[in-house]
């Protein structure tokens, strides 16, 4: 990933549920150019649909009903100058794609309800369970979107595969437990594995 960064390239984080893509995610921006920036995370497959495009274009002063009076600028602009993290890329529903290309490309983003478009520069990193090319193939993602989002694909492992998986186990349990030497037994250490 050193050969992106500060570059404007995307990257698309994949691997399973629990292989710590947004850990992976905080640790490129914090070790990037951008790190002074603001780290804005959204989850795609979190909220409703209508409320997505409303969290990440933001909106207009009274546009969405029950929102905000005075409107909402939006996590794509209050990713400016830092990096935006959309983990779950893959669930982001498909009428919002096109929109998403659309910033991606012109690097502007326009609000619900109309006004100027303004500009937006961040670096995207971008996190998936699911088969992206495959679902681009069968039209369920957008090809296109699909395309800007994967300048560089990292795959991460479960940790079931990993081979360091002693040496993981044995961090986690000296940070869980400091100033104090915590022993494992090699059956258990198996098990756990």
């Amino acid at each position: 990933t050193r050969r992106i960064i500060g570059k404007p390239i995307s990257l698309l984080i994949h691997g399973e549920k629990g292989v710590g893509k947004a850990l992976f995610a905080q640790a490129e921006h914090n070790n990037g150019p951008r790190l002074d920036g603001p780290f804005v995370a959204f989850n795609c497959s979190t909220m409703p649909e209508n409320q997505i495009e409303a969290e990440l274009f933001g909106y207009a002063p009274a546009t969405v009903n029950g929102a905000r009076r005075e409107g909402s600028i939006g996590k794509l602009r209050e990713a400016d100058g830092g990096t935006l993290f959309l983990e779950e890329i893959g669930d982001l529903p498909l009428s919002m794609q096109s929109r998403l290309l659309y910033v991606l490309q012109e690097r502007k983003v326009i609000p619900l309800g109309g006004g100027p478009a303004v500009d937006v520069d961040f670096a995207l990193i971008c996190a998936t369970q699911r088969k992206l090319r495959e679902d681009a193939d069968k039209g369920i993602f957008n090809s296109d979107l699909y395309l800007r989002i994967n300048g560089l694909t990292v795959n991460l492992p479960a940790l079931r595969e990993r081979s360091d998986f002693q040496a993981i186990t044995e961090s986690q349990l000296a940070e869980l437990n400091p100033g104090r030497d915590v022993y494992l037994a090699p059956d258990l250490l198996e098990q756990l594995s």
